[in-house]
């Protein structure tokens, strides 16, 4: 299984030759193998790539992100064919019973709540974050997830603070949950489904709707890294990477986040086409 995340900040020119990546530097030459690459982040606009290169990610299921002038991601390299049967994973993504899309938001969304709650557990809302979850409906029904988060995030960083608000904070959340939903994009792609039909987002514009239903119970862990100051205007990107390589709990295994992410969306579309509840197993990680 690939494992490396390989991150392109300078002006340099990639290519492939031999199933290698190949980045000139100046004088300067580095290869990697492109079977171990799991995610290719293009963090420059003074870097070219050939088409053969990006063809090869593609073929390879290497999923590759560009970021804009202010170095957050705004795209990624999406094949058009990820899967040998994907007009029979069109049609079963488009048959899912709507009882278990239903089911599945409704739990996603408790998991989500519960992880919340973690970061404050030295905080006061604590419990009122616990009390939501247990309140949680089909399909979220009562919209716990919208009430959760207004509390969560004015207990972190005060009543004044908002998503929208241009400021460091959501710089380095908006990039590291860009960094989760990629690798989750990734992983939905892989097994031959569409990133654009959620279970609950349901955006027109949205190209990522059902990456964005499969993130929600990550997030926090991404909160995590920048409530407790682990992350700054120097390190943010490098942090946010290697939380990929951090060890977490699946099905009572330890293994690294980027592969329980495979296991994870493997396991929510199995649970999606045959309803069995035991399918569905979240990430477990320690904050």
């Amino acid at each position: 299984m690939a494992f490396r995340t390989i991150v392109i900040g300078k002006r340099s020119k990639l290519e492939c030759s031999l199933n290698y990546l190949i980045c000139r530097k100046g004088d300067q030459e580095t290869k990697v193998l492109l079977d171990e690459i799991n995610i290719m982040i293009i963090d420059s606009c003074q870097v070219s790539i050939t088409s053969a290169l990006l063809s090869a990610c593609i073929e390879k299921k290497i999923k590759v992100i560009f970021t804009d002038s202010s170095h957050q991601p705004c795209g990624e390299l999406v094949g058009y064919h990820n899967s040998f049967y994907s007009y029979r994973k069109l049609k079963e993504q488009m048959t899912f019973e709507e009882f278990n899309k239903g089911h599945l938001w409704e739990r996603i969304v408790v998991e989500k709540i519960v992880n919340q709650a973690k970061n404050l557990k030295d905080l006061k809302k604590y419990e009122q974050l616990m009390e939501y979850a247990d309140q949680v409906e089909f399909d979220d029904s009562t919209n716990r997830e919208g009430h959760a988060a207004k509390v969560y995030f004015n207990s972190l960083f005060g009543n004044d603070f908002n998503r929208r608000t241009d400021c460091s904070i959501n710089k380095f959340l908006n990039y590291g949950y860009s960094i989760m939903m990629s690798s989750i994009s990734k992983e939905i792609s892989s097994c031959g489904y569409l990133t654009e039909l959620g279970i609950h987002h349901i955006g027109e514009s949205n190209s990522f709707n059902l990456s964005c239903d499969f993130v929600e119970p990550l997030r926090p862990l991404v909160d995590y890294q920048v409530i407790n100051g682990k992350v700054n205007e120097n390190n943010y990107k490098i942090v946010f990477l290697e939380l990929l390589n951090k060890n977490v709990i699946y099905n009572e295994r330890n293994v690294i986040l980027a592969n329980a992410i495979h296991l994870y969306v493997e396991d929510l579309f199995n649970y999606l086409k045959s309803g069995n509840e035991e399918k569905i197993k979240f990430i477990k990680y320690e904050l």
